[in-house]
């Protein structure tokens, strides 16, 4: 076991890293990892083993997503992810079933149990491209979190419904348990979370006992995973996610994710090795067409029909690209719903089941590198519609200066509040509807748009403006910088960013003043050592003034 464990680890470690260097997604090298664990050359891994613990991994994965994501969250993208869920995955079902019917000359009932395979997507591809993207926080990270969850509730009633489908029993009886369990699982996770639980972490934390608070916490997240699989019939995956749900209202959510699960992603790579070492690629040349036709559907066809359906419920076109790039894949309820079908209720053969691994593994490998066009495709498509009217703002004054805030978030609300108070004239840019709508109301001139758009630049009075401040540290400053001198030479770019090499490069393209998180956090307790060692505060300054003259 020890073996397989650090075999596949340390494959997964040197392809990652390659990956990395190569500019690739760490997935890729994890995936090529479990391809060279999987070969007949390493005989050592034992597949059955890694998957016990890549399944771990998703676990913890989806009860740290759980621990984020608040019942109101859901809530708020209800009227998105309810019905664009509901109805993505019966057309998807009929369009990859059709596929497979005329390309496999296949029964119905297997064309059917094939097309439901391919219609489900991975949350551990789709949380983890939305984290490397900055997104899982935002509303299109919700919304689509919100409609895979919606996606995992109708997986579990379809794993529940199948078996009576398939051996002729009652499907009202299926049906009717199902939802008790569900409810009962629902009922019991919240009484736990608010009253066992919620005492246990609370005697644990004043007992000061870290390693019994981290237990506790691992023991909620698993059993629960557990209890939900083998007493109510849901998926371990859904039992964590809800426990997460449950433990995130609580005051312990922020200790919970910091140190109780600082495994999850070593467990969560082995997933995707996992993924990797279930392909046989010498079968899957002999159904390539299949293969081919599988992958054209999954990278175009399913993303396509997605963003159709959130720009039809009235979302934005920024929005409706984000949640459909992340929906170009496949991942683990394809292989369980793959798995059932072939060895228990014999609607799919070996064949079938290797295109849905194989189908998977490419395009969790390219899910990350086509979600980087997303920007572009996003500028290519806004250039090509005609400009919608701007809102109108009072045009600068000549007894003030007029700054442009990109971004309202906790350090751009700060500023902004300071220079108003000194009468600067500030225009704040923001992507956030809710913010945009709420500064509005207070009497604040906002813009909802991209800055990096020309067209909201020149609303916001780039022109006139004697200085643009881009506070949060995700936005594309180079771009907005680039944008916002192009139509204004002489204005003053000011930038936050989280590292000294970001900030390098934007000094050397003409930015005035950038603040770079690295540097000041090391400048700072730089400081505190010194003045502790007795150093005065003409010397703190001077040692400040050499690094950064050496750093730039």
């Amino acid at each position: 076991m020890i073996e397989s464990l650090v075999i596949g680890l340390a494959l997964a470690l040197l392809l990652g890293m390659l990956a990395r260097k190569l500019h690739l997604s760490p997935l890729v090298g994890y995936l090529l990892a479990g391809m060279i664990a999987g070969s007949p050359q390493v005989s050592e891994v034992d597949n059955h083993i890694v998957q016990e613990f890549s399944h771990i991994g998703i676990v913890l994965l989806l009860f740290g997503v759980g621990l984020h994501f608040h019942f109101r969250d859901l809530l708020a993208v209800q009227r998105v992810a309810l019905p664009g869920s509901l109805a993505n995955m019966v057309l998807h079902t009929l369009l990859a079933g059709a596929i497979y019917y005329a390309l496999a000359d296949a029964s119905l009932a297997s064309a059917a149990m094939f097309g439901v395979c391919f219609s489900v997507a991975s949350t551990v591809v789709l949380t983890r491209v939305l984290e490397d993207n900055c997104l899982l926080q935002t509303p299109a990270g919700h919304t689509a979190l919100g409609w895979l969850v919606v996606e995992d509730i109708l997986t579990i009633v379809l794993l529940v419904l199948l078996p009576a489908l398939v051996s002729g029993g009652s499907v009202g009886e299926a049906l009717l348990g199902m939802v008790l369990k569900l409810m009962a699982l629902i009922f019991c996770v919240a009484y736990l979370g608010r009253i066992v639980i919620h005492r246990l972490l609370t005697s644990l934390a004043r007992s000061a006992s870290g390693e019994m608070f981290t237990l506790a916490v691992l023991v909620f997240a698993l059993g629960i995973a557990v209890l939900s699989a083998r007493v109510f019939g849901a998926s371990m995956e859904f039992g964590a996610f809800l426990s997460g749900m449950v433990l995130g209202q609580s005051r312990f959510a922020a200790r919970a994710a910091a140190e109780a699960l600082p495994m999850r992603d070593a467990f969560a790579v082995l997933f995707f090795v996992s993924v990797g070492m279930g392909l046989h690629w010498q079968e899957l040349a002999e159904t390539w067409q299949l293969a081919l036709a599988m992958l054209f559907f999954t990278i175009v066809v399913k993303p396509l029909t997605v963003y159709y359906s959130v720009r039809w419920l009235g979302k934005p076109v920024r929005m409706a690209l984000q949640v459909a790039g992340s929906f170009s894949q496949v991942g683990e309820f394809s292989f369980i719903l793959a798995a059932l079908a072939a060895q228990e209720w014999g609607l799919l053969d070996a064949a079938a089941v290797n295109v849905v691994t194989g189908v998977a593994v490419v395009s969790i490998t390219l899910n990350p590198l086509l979600y980087r066009l997303i920007p572009r495709l996003l500028r290519v498509m806004e250039r090509g519609e005609p400009s919608a009217p701007l809102p109108a703002l009072s045009p600068p004054s000549q007894d003030c200066f007029r700054v442009i805030m990109v971004g309202y978030g906790p350090g751009g609300e700060l500023l902004t509040g300071i220079l108003r108070r000194h009468s600067v004239d500030v225009v704040v840019v923001e992507m956030n509807i809710d913010t945009v709508e709420a500064l509005a109301a207070q009497g604040v001139q906002v813009l909802h748009g991209d800055a990096r758009a020309r067209a909201i630049l020149q609303a916001a009075g780039c022109e006139q403006a004697m200085a643009i401040v881009i506070s949060s540290t995700a936005a594309p400053a180079r771009e907005i910088a680039q944008a916002a001198r192009s139509l204004n030479p002489r204005i003053e770019v000011l930038a936050q960013t989280q590292y000294i090499r970001t900030a390098r490069e934007l000094r050397r393209e003409g930015a005035e003043i950038v603040i770079a998180g690295e540097e000041e956090a090391a400048l700072s307790m730089a400081g505190a050592v010194l003045r502790a060692l007795g150093a005065t505060e003409e010397q703190v300054s001077a040692e400040r003034r050499e690094a950064r003259r050496l750093w730039r």
